[in-house]
């Protein structure tokens, strides 16, 4: 196994940590187009079932 020439600074070892936890957020969430709920983006709207304009699942509640 390779063996590092130099320590790695604490500086260095921080911006790494910190790039990753970055990455490590919440997903992001809008509002329906169909219903106006709350619901995360790239997802079906868990309230009306509707996605992209057309119904995917069976939701909580029809809005129609």
């Amino acid at each position: 196994m390779a063996t590092p020439k130099r320590k790695t600074s604490h500086a260095r070892t921080a911006q790494r940590k910190a790039q990753w936890l970055g990455a490590l957020s919440a997903p992001s969430s809008c509002a329906c187009p169909k219903c106006g709920e709350p619901a995360v983006s790239y997802r079906a709207c868990p309230a009306c079932g509707h996605y992209r304009g057309r119904k995917v699942i069976e939701g909580t509640a029809d809005s129609n």
